[in-house]
């Protein structure tokens, strides 16, 4: 089998059920995006300790991404044959995160100022994700994908990264009041 297709070389791609759309249309930059943020959390991965409980909650949100990227690669006019939990973002992904959050913030007292990102590689790769997550955020809004819970799934998943991140910092938070 090639990886090559030679299909995309006039600056179109396809999305799941067959539809094309030029490649730097509100689609393909979205899910892109979100592509781009499962890669750095794979990155984050190669930093966490085997059979972490980081890893694991990890693998966990890179599944659930595809899922994301499904919905967000499918034209609208498809999305009633998307599978809730299979390929479209359903309450049960959202309330997944939103357990994490709150797991993670029970564990520690978060920072009531700014924090300044870096204190240590895993938390400053979980910033990069989440930033990633932000302008994914931004560009599935672009979609204007109506009964989508992609945006808000892409909304507490950035708010868990920063949590994650703080989680990882423990005690050498570096911050800054304003």
């Amino acid at each position: 089998m090639k990886i090559y297709t030679r299909k995309g070389d006039e600056g179109e791609t396809g999305l799941l059920y067959g539809d094309k759309v030029s490649k730097n249309s509100v689609l393909p930059e979205a899910y892109g995006t979100v592509d781009e943020a499962q890669a750095i959390l794979g990155l984050v991965r190669t930093e966490c300790e085997k059979g972490s409980d980081l890893e694991d909650k990890i693998i966990h949100i890179e599944r659930d991404l595809y899922v994301l990227m499904a919905e967000l690669a499918t034209d609208p006019s498809n999305h009633s044959k998307l599978v809730s939990g299979k390929s479209k973002v359903n309450e049960e992904m959202i309330q997944f995160l939103e357990s994490l959050i709150d797991e993670i913030t029970a564990s520690f007292e978060l920072p009531k100022e700014f924090v300044l990102p870096g204190q240590n590689r895993v938390a400053a790769l979980l910033d990069i994700s989440r930033t990633v997550v932000r302008r994914a955020e931004r560009r599935a809004i672009a979609c204007d994908i109506k009964d989508s819970l992609a945006v808000a799934y892409l909304n507490r998943l950035s708010d868990l990264l920063w949590v994650m991140a703080r989680w990882q910092e423990g005690e050498s938070i570096t911050s800054k009041s304003v």
